[in-house]
C-alpha cells in the first residue's frame, strides 16, 4: 500500500486554513480540495457500484491477508490468515485457544498445543485423552476430509468461500465520506447507515476492500497484501501425525 505523502497532507491542511479565512471574511463557499484528485475514481461512483467493483477486485486477486475478528454461531474467532486459491496458512484463536491452520490443495493440517486437543479450554474436540493429546500437541495434524473437523476448520482457509461470506453489507447502501486505512485513502460505504455494516474501499490503485465492520457487531476485519503470493510448505515427516490414528474413535 502507498502511504500518503507528507506534502499532500500539509497542502490539504493549508488549503483548509485558507478556505476557513476566506469563507469567514467574505461569505464565499466552494473553496476545497477535490478529495478524489489523483485517485482511481471509485469515490465518485454510487455505493452499489463501489461495492460491485470492490467485490470484483477481491474475487480476481490471487491472494490476500485477512486479520481481525468474526463472531458466528455464538463464538468469536480471531483470524490472521493468508489465503490463495490452492491453499492457506495462518492462525485462529477461539475461547483462549490458538491453533495454526495450513492447507495445501485438499490436505488440511492443524497445529495446536496439548491443551487444545485435550479439550481443556473448550476449543478442541474434547474427546482425546491426555496421552493422545500429548502426541498431537505441537505437531501438524493431518485432518481427514471425512472428519467433521475438516469442514469446520477448512472454511477458514478457503479464500473465495470466506470472502463471499464476509464481504456483505445488509440493507440500503450509501457512501459515507472519504477516510484512510493504514495510510491509504479510502471511500466508505455503509448498509443501512452503518447498522448493516461498513466497508472501506481503496481509492489508490485497484479498489480492493481494506476494512470491514460487520453488521450487528459480528466482527471487524482488515484486508491487505492483495495479490502478493506466498509459499506453502508441506510439514516435515517428523512434525506430522495422523489425526485418525491418534484420537480415540469412541
Amino acid at each position: 500500500m502507498t502511504a500518503i505523502p507528507q506534502g499532500r497532507t500539509r497542502r490539504a491542511a493549508l488549503v483548509s486554513a485558507i478556505c476557513a479565512l476566506v469563507v469567514s471574511g467574505t461569505g464565499l463557499t466552494g473553496c476545497s480540495e477535490d478529495p478524489d484528485e489523483g485517485t482511481n475514481g471509485v469515490g465518485k461512483l454510487p455505493a452499489a457500484e463501489i461495492q460491485r467493483k470492490s467485490r470484483a477486485a477481491a474475487d480476481s486477486a490471487t491472494a490476500v491477508r485477512l486479520s481481525g475478528s468474526v463472531a458466528t454461531s455464538g463464538r468469536t474467532y480471531r483470524l490472521d490468515m493468508r489465503l490463495k486459491a490452492d491453499g492457506a496458512t495462518g492462525s485462529v484463536t477461539a475461547q483462549g485457544a490458538t491453533f495454526q491452520l495450513l492447507r495445501i490443495g485438499e490436505q488440511l493440517y492443524l497445529k495446536a498445543d496439548a491443551g487444545f486437543w485435550n479439550g481443556a479450554d473448550g476449543a478442541g474436540g474434547g474427546k482425546a485423552d491426555a496421552a493422545a493429546a500429548d502426541k498431537l500437541g505441537g505437531k501438524f495434524v493431518r485432518v481427514p476430509q471425512g472428519d467433521p473437523s475438516y469442514k469446520k476448520f477448512s472454511g477458514f482457509t478457503e479464500k473465495d468461500v470466506l470472502l463471499d461470506g464476509l464481504l456483505t453489507l445488509h440493507g440500503t447502501l450509501a457512501t459515507d465520506g472519504h477516510h484512510e486505512q493504514a495510510g491509504t485513502r479510502t471511500i466508505r460505504i455503509t448498509g443501512d447507515k452503518g447498522s448493516g455494516g461498513t466497508l472501506d474501499v481503496s481509492l489508490e490503485g485497484t479498489p480492493y476492500p481494506l476494512s470491514l465492520t460487520r453488521a450487528g457487531g459480528a466482527g471487524t476485519l482488515t484486508f491487505g497484501s492483495w495479490g502478493e503470493d506466498f509459499a506453502l510448505e508441506k510439514p516435515g515427516k517428523d512434525d506430522t501425525v495422523d489425526y485418525g490414528k491418534q484420537l480415540p474413535t469412541s
